[in-house]
């Protein structure tokens, strides 16, 4: 911080954190825009911090539709996503695997299981839309969820679920059912 401010690292080494975000112009060398400066800090810490404890639990299917709906709607290629989860399965990252064609993307274990360390997730959902808005799982769905969940087991990060998203439907492969869902 002191890098940012050009200020000695000293000066920070003789207040604690909370006399220096509550009453930055006590502090010798510290003047109004400086003071901003720490302010603005202060604010975005306390909204990342804010965010961290607001993390979104995914409890189903449901949860994932209204998660990529809205980012997938109206794509007109196959986008696989992975939803990385801790271990209370709060969402701790999303990312997209592979992007495809019309009819499908090609998926490899290795990226999806690779984001999913990247974010030390306890567990995964994966996720990819059908642009024709229909979600009935393919014969390559089917393969690939299953050669994804036995990766899974090895890797000891396991496959909750692959929703596939349509026009406000989705299809859950371990609820093994169509849902509508409202936006």
């Amino acid at each position: 911080m002191s890098a940012l401010l050009n200020i000695p690292a000293e000066v920070f080494t003789e207040r604690t954190l909370r006399e220096i975000l509550e009453a930055p112009m006590t502090i010798k060398g510290i003047g109004e825009k400086r003071a901003e400066k720490i302010r603005v800090l202060k604010e975005i810490s306390r909204r990342w911090f804010s965010e961290q404890h607001r993390l979104r639990v995914i409890n189903g299917p449901e949860d994932v539709a209204r998660h990529l709906m809205p980012k997938l709607k109206g794509e007109n290629q196959e986008h696989f996503m992975l939803l990385a989860l801790n271990i209370h399965h709060r969402l701790i990252g999303t990312s997209v695997v592979s992007v495809g064609s019309l009819s499908g993307a090609v998926v490899y274990p290795r990226e999806v299981f690779r984001d999913a360390m990247g974010y030390s997730a306890s567990a995964i959902i994966v996720a990819h839309n059908h642009p024709s808005g229909r979600p009935a799982p393919s014969k390559e769905d089917i393969k690939v969820t299953q050669h994804l969940m036995l990766c899974g087991d090895i890797m000891e990060i396991p496959v909750l679920d692959h929703v596939i998203l349509g026009d406000n439907l989705f299809y859950s492969y371990k609820e093994n059912k169509v849902g509508r869902i409202k936006l």
